[in-house]
């Protein structure tokens, strides 16, 4: 009769074999994943850059146009006063959500 090896002596040793060969294969998926996050961060904000140039340009041209034709800028045409902003008005209060707590 062959001799019997328990179980948990077979646990032991494929144990330390992942951990030996598994360790190495576990960093280089992080390593991937996190350098391919990276990555696709940086893609996201150059179109993001690329977008708000082509807005800005569609912007100039069209105001170039409207000033060439002789048109009053479109907040003008809508009924705005002249010299009127797009700026919050004096007596609304901004939020303090994200302000830091003050120590006591």
């Amino acid at each position: 009769m062959p001799p019997v090896v328990p179980p948990f002596l077979i646990g032991l040793v494929a144990a330390s074999l992942v951990k030996r060969l598994g360790k190495p294969l576990v960093r280089g998926l992080v390593k991937t994943t996190v350098s391919i996050g990276i990555e696709a961060k940086r893609a996201v904000t150059e179109a993001g850059e690329g977008i708000h140039d082509l807005a800005a340009e569609a912007t100039a041209e069209a105001l170039a146009a409207q000033m060439s034709h002789g048109a009053e800028p479109a907040t003008a045409a809508a009924g705005a006063p002249q010299g009127a902003s797009r700026t919050k008005p004096a007596g609304k209060a901004r939020s303090t959500a994200s302000a830091p707590a003050k120590a006591r």
